[in-house]
Formats: C-alpha cells, structure tokens, sequence
C-alpha cells in the first residue's frame, strides 16, 4: 500500500488540513523537546556545555522519534496489514502542511479584503517571527508570499522527499528535525548555544529540498501561467541572498515568478534585519499575489509528489 498511501494522505491533507483538536505527532514533539530542553538547562549552564546540552537534545528528539514511528508502523503491520497501510496512510498525513500552510496564509487575505489592518497583522503574526505591529498592507502581503514560498519547502516538499527516502520513520524524523529548528534554532542569546546543533542539522536536511524546490516551483510557474522563465532566472540569480543557505532558492523563485520584490528589513524580536532584497521590482506587491503564491505551493508540492512517487516507483516498485 506504500504508494496508494502516499496519495491518499496528500488528498487528506488537501481536504482537511490540520483540525486543530486533533491528536498530532509534531505536538507531541514539540512537548518532548520542551521537557527535554528544560532538563537540560538545569544541568548545563556554561556555553560550551550548551552547545553539548544541545547536540544531545537533537540526537535524543530524533532517535526517539525515528525509532517510535518506525515501531509504531511495524507493530500495526504485524497486527494485520491494512492496520500498517492506515498506519502509513496517517503518518503522512500528519507530515503534510499545505491545507494549513495555505489556511494561514488566506485567513490575512480575507482580514486585508475586509480593510481591517489590526486584524491582518494578528493573524500574520501566527505565521511569522517579525515584528507586525507597524506593517501597513504592502508588507503584510510581502510577509505572506515569503512565508508560503519558504514553507513549501519544509511544509510538503521536504517531508515527501525524506518519505522517497526512508519512508515515514525517516519522514517523521525529518520533521523532528524541522520541529528542533523552529523551537530552539535562534541566534538569540537563550538559544544561541542549545539550539546550535539543531540550526545546522535543519539546514543540512533541507540543502536538496531547497534546490529541488527551484525547479519545482518553477514548473508549477509554467503550469499555472506565471513567468516560469523569470522564476528559473531570478531563483538561480538570487539564491543566495538570505542569511540561511535554504530560504532564498524558494523565495526568489516565487518572487521571479510573480514579477516582484520579497525580502528587505524587518524586525525580529525587537530588533533591526537588514535583510538583501530578492527579486526585481518589476511592480508594487499586490494583495492578488497571496493566492498567486498559494497556487505555485500547491501545484509544486503536486509535481513533488509524482517526482518522488516515480522515483520509488522505479527504484523500488509499489
């Protein structure tokens, strides 16, 4: 059922998103690495053995979480083998972000159609780390398609590649790995140290994931009638403009594609970034752009799938 698992849990994820009362992995591994984190730092206090606190919070949060999800889908096949295939068939499901991605992404779309600035800026700060308290319309839309475009990467495109991989022990490792980053792998002085380990490992997991996403995005250009040409150029062109190593080949893909300008500074955490600007300034960001940028991540992760579904396929077999 590997494969028919694969598609079943996309369309899952497409039809209903994450319910947030839903029983979910990535919360559980959150409040692992809380509890973990914590015992940690009633040990280690120094610097250095942060750093060491930190190494081991990483190995533990993914050893744990490869080796539960790998015994959890082998007792549940041993059981019977429509229990392992239902077993599969969730634990993709959990992995996969678009509907939500996509949800967070509308729900500022609908607060700025409506006029309502205050509300924009409440629902945009679920989504990202800046400061939204001063953004005015133009920069809320920026804040949106450069969410959507960096998180299509870790929301569907990394996970289903992990899942071609290691299948969904690997996947759901990956996501721990993910989850590791978006919790403790900050520059900030509190997590500089324990969330080093993390930071690094988040941006080596998802170094081939990014770059595919180049391509990917760049495909679903053409598919839905962007500029599929400027997002090959301006993604190869602006790949690097962005303190991590990832962020940028999405972004400025989507930023090619859509004939606009992402990036520039912005405050985080009470604090100045300047950030390089991707892209060209080809026309003004428009609020038409939020869904523009939701129908490149949807189509991409698509094309993610078939990609990595065919190379199972011919690696493998179903």
């Amino acid at each position: 059922m590997t494969l028919a698992a694969w598609f079943v849990a996309f369309l899952l994820d497409s039809w209903l998103g994450d319910p947030p009362h839903w029983p979910h992995p990535v919360r559980w591994i959150g409040n692992f690495i809380s509890w973990l984190q914590r015992a940690i730092r009633t040990v280690c206090h120094s610097e250095r053995a942060l750093k060491w606190g930190g190494a081991l919070l990483w190995l533990l949060v993914v050893g744990v979480t490869w080796l539960v999800s790998w015994g959890f889908l082998t007792l549940m096949t041993q059981i019977h083998p429509w229990l392992g295939g239902l077993a599969q068939v969730w634990m993709i499901y959990t992995l996969l972000a678009g509907r939500c991605l996509s949800d967070a992404a509308r729900h500022v779309f609908e607060a700025l159609q409506t006029g309502s600035l205050a509300q924009s800026r409440e629902k945009l700060s679920w989504i990202v780390g800046r400061d939204t308290s001063q953004l005015e319309r133009p920069q809320i839309t920026r804040a949106v398609v450069e969410t959507v475009a960096e998180n299509s990467v870790d929301g569907v495109i990394a996970p289903l590649f992990f899942l071609m991989l290691g299948g969904p022990p690997l996947a759901m490792a990956y996501k721990a790995v993910n989850t590791l980053d978006s919790m403790v792998g900050y520059k900030t002085p509190k997590y500089r140290a324990i969330g080093y380990v993390s930071a690094r490992m988040d941006d080596l997991a998802n170094w081939l994931p990014a770059r595919l996403s180049w391509l990917l995005l760049s495909a679903a250009a053409g598919l839905i009638r962007a500029d599929y040409r400027q997002a090959l150029r301006i993604g190869w062109r602006d790949r690097y403009q962005h303190a991590s190593p990832n962020c940028a080949w999405s972004e400025a893909t989507v930023a090619g594609a859509l004939g606009v300008r992402l990036g520039g500074p912005n405050n985080y955490f009470g604090e100045r970034v300047e950030k390089p600007w991707i892209g060209d300034d080809r026309r003004e960001i428009a609020l038409e752009d939020i869904p523009r940028s939701i129908n490149l991540m949807r189509m991409a992760s698509l094309l993610a799938l078939l990609l990595f579904a065919l190379i199972h396929l011919l690696l493998v077999g179903i």
